[in-house]
């Protein structure tokens, strides 16, 4: 795949308006906080807690699953811990969590640039609003997580919402994450993802998974999304 500016079957540039971020692994390090909160509703259900590592391959598909995979053969303890885990995760979502170095800035840059941002993640929404707003203020114009009528991904329904909202086409957005997840998503969605190499999935994961472009750095994501404007 070539960056730089999109072109339509007829030849005009299609520029980028649209830039569409995951939560976890791309934007914040939430890792250990994940972890603090499954490891507690673990521990209050007798059950074997889990390291870092192994929550690392757990997350992506939303709590309910992270919580599933957490148990593992304990499935009879899987709704009590999951509703343990919610109750002390929405309390501590905060206290280790933080952005990426860069992703600030970033951000911020991009949104100098005129483009339009959002935020796109499996957790819940009222989550993704609250750390949005605590990580970083008004930037996002549309901040979006799971709910009753928009299902976690890769189902593409919360990224074709943000598509109709924006009123752009699907040539003019663009999904950054940092898993397979994201990666089926945008697919889902007819856009074009890039993937990140700073998060929970591996590099040579993430290329067995299907991503074409893999960025190491905020430095170089946002470069080349200038060449996309």
């Amino acid at each position: 795949m070539v960056l730089g500016n999109f072109h339509t079957e007829k030849g005009l540039k299609m520029k980028v308006k649209v830039v569409v971020f995951d939560m976890d692994g791309t934007l914040l390090y939430t890792l250990e906080d994940l972890t603090d909160s499954v490891n507690f509703a673990l521990e209050k259900c007798n059950l074997k807690k889990r390291n870092i590592n192994e929550i690392r391959e757990f997350v992506g598909d939303g709590v309910y699953k992270l919580i599933e995979r957490a148990v593992g053969d304990n499935v009879e303890k899987i709704g009590e811990c999951f509703e343990i885990f919610k109750n002390h995760y929405s309390k501590n979502s905060t206290n280790k969590t933080r952005p990426y170095n860069g992703a600030q800035e970033t951000l911020k840059k991009l949104k100098d640039k005129g483009l339009k941002l959002a935020v796109l993640s499996n957790k819940p929404d009222f989550e993704v609003k609250k750390l949005s707003k605590l990580f970083f203020e008004d930037i996002f114009d549309i901040s979006m997580g799971e709910t009753v009528d928009f299902p976690k991904k890769p189902n593409p329904k919360s990224l074709l919402s943000i598509i109709k909202t924006f009123g752009v086409k699907e040539k003019e957005i663009i999904f950054i994450g940092d898993s397979e997840v994201d990666i089926q998503t945008a697919k889902n969605a007819g856009i074009n993802c890039y993937s990140v190499s700073w998060g929970y999935k591996t590099r040579d994961f993430l290329v067995q998974n299907g991503a074409e472009i893999i960025f190491d750095n905020f430095s170089d994501l946002y470069e080349n999304i200038l060449t996309m404007i």
